[in-house]
């Protein structure tokens, strides 16, 4: 009895310490995270609490490309929903089924089978109660998509770190597209000025995103905090831009580095015969002619 009750405690001990980490990290944490801030625990323990969390809903169990993320969800509003109504359990169910992509408003009427006047006084209600929110979505302006009040919009609602307000900030694109491309032209000439033959200046003229985004993150010129797939997609426009060349590393990833713009496109080429794909087979009669 004494064992179980020693055990129990050791468990309780254990779910507080991962409570408190989980709160210090409102974007979730990994099992790396807790291998790293809990490493004196054996694993089986640490599972053990972790079932126990995403089974009474203290966690909430998130998942990306490449990793798992335990969340925690604040009792309050799981009190909030018990001592609701019927109705808007069923449309807080439905919403938080959506996750950070969100729902519309139709979607929740068709699914809760609500009339607009009862659906409209719920969301209201739960809005106040800052259980749920709004977001206005940059693929329908005048759209707004609904989430739990805790969750981050996801990218494809808010546009990312290249929109503000639903407005899309071409001048930030540029301006950190052609700060990209300097980088690589700096680590193209800084590898050219090296010894050892053209082949070793080509090798040595590749970047990572990974050494583009500490660049961009050294110059400060963005008030919001870009990742790596951000950096990664400004890339890809100086490639399409011919400023720079991508190619695959061995581990997967890509390397990235500044060449010369290609020649400009003589007229010629720019009119229709020019750029045709059967210009070959075009003739007086038939079905590919100039007409």
């Amino acid at each position: 009895m004494s064992g179980e009750t020693s055990q129990n405690g050791d468990l309780s001990s254990v779910e507080n310490r991962l409570l408190e980490l989980a709160k210090s990290q409102p974007e979730g944490i990994s099992n790396a995270d807790i291998k790293e801030h809990i490493s004196d625990v054996p694993l089986p323990e640490i599972t053990a609490v972790i079932n126990k969390c995403l089974k009474n809903g203290t966690f909430d169990l998130f998942k990306t490309k490449d990793n798992l993320f335990y969340k925690y969800k604040d009792p309050s509003k799981k009190a909030a929903i018990k001592g609701a109504d019927s109705e808007e359990k069923v449309v807080y169910k439905i919403i938080e089924e959506a996750g950070n992509k969100g729902i519309w408003i139709r979607d929740i009427r068709f699914k809760s089978n609500l009339n607009m006047t009862q659906l409209n006084k719920v969301l209201k209600s739960l809005e106040t109660k800052k259980i749920i929110k709004a977001v206005k979505s940059v693929s329908a302006s005048k759209k707004k998509v609904y989430m739990l009040f805790d969750l981050e919009p996801d990218n494809s609602v808010t546009g990312g770190a290249w929109y503000q307000d639903q407005d899309f900030e071409s001048e930030f694109v540029d301006v950190l597209s052609q700060q990209c491309h300097r980088f690589l032209v700096q680590k193209w000439e800084e590898a050219n000025k090296l010894s050892g033959g053209p082949l070793a200046a080509r090798n040595r003229s590749y970047a990572t995103a990974n050494d583009v985004h500490k660049f961009i993150s050294e110059l400060g010129i963005s008030k919001v905090s870009l990742s790596i797939d951000d950096i990664e997609s400004i890339l890809y426009t100086v490639v399409l831009d011919n400023n720079a060349e991508r190619i695959v590393a061995t581990n997967g990833s890509y390397l990235y580095r500044a060449v010369n713009r290609f020649l400009p496109s003589p007229g010629l080429v720019k009119t229709t015969c020019g750029v045709c794909p059967v210009a070959h087979r075009c003739a007086d009669t038939g079905l590919i002619n100039p007409k």
